[in-house]
């Protein structure tokens, strides 16, 4: 590395900057007088990169958050059902009202490309629920509502779905229509027609 001299005592000619043959570090020496790091010898130093890289990341990061901030959508609709929060912080809409081609939020955004552009990946994960078959998949509201959404019932019976007994407004038996998991709606007893095996809704509950 070329040395560096002291300035000299008395003035004189400008004396022209020393090249040096390596880029310049936090202890490189640098003639007095003469250029700074970073403008007289060919840019800036890997160290000088790096932190510029840095900062641009932070300040890259700082303007995604601010241009779209995280968002809770998780709210409880009606009849306690998993709900969607539309962006006025008040509207809780159910879960299989999103991505329904029907704007339900008053700004559209239950139907919005970004959440909507590829599901189920693109939503968020509360709303799904997976049925036992991985191929196949249906809102978390639709999960223990007493309906086959599945088509296997794993929404409606089992460890996976967790479904509480067949409320006030069922009939618990083993049903013969296919839509139907292990409960029949009391509207349907004693309407001359056979929901369950067993003929309970016809004999035995009653609307």
């Amino acid at each position: 590395m070329a040395l560096c001299h002291s300035p000299p005592k008395h003035p004189g000619p400008a004396q022209p900057c020393q090249t040096l043959p390596q880029p310049l570090t936090s202890r490189s020496c640098l003639p007095a007088g003469c250029c700074q790091p970073c403008r007289a010898h060919g840019g800036c130093t890997w160290r000088h990169v790096c932190i510029s890289a840095t900062v641009l990341l932070i300040l890259a990061a700082t303007v995604v958050f601010l241009a779209f901030p995280s968002v809770n959508r998780f709210c409880t609709a009606s009849n306690n059902r998993t709900g969607f929060l539309c962006d006025d912080s008040v509207t809780c809409i159910p879960a299989s009202q999103v991505c329904d081609r029907v704007s339900s939020c008053r700004n559209g955004e239950d139907e919005q490309e970004k959440l909507c552009g590829d599901l189920p990946r693109s939503l968020p994960g509360f709303l799904v629920f997976r049925c036992s078959n991985p191929m196949y998949w249906v809102y978390a509201d639709q999960r223990c509502n007493g309906m086959n959404d599945c088509g296997d019932c794993s929404d409606e019976m089992g460890s996976l779905a967790a479904c509480p007994p067949c409320g006030s407004a069922w009939w618990s038996c083993s049903p013969v229509l296919y839509e139907f998991c292990s409960c029949v709606p009391r509207r349907l007893c004693r309407d001359g027609v056979q929901h369950c095996l067993s003929w309970s809704d016809e004999y035995i509950c009653r609307p």
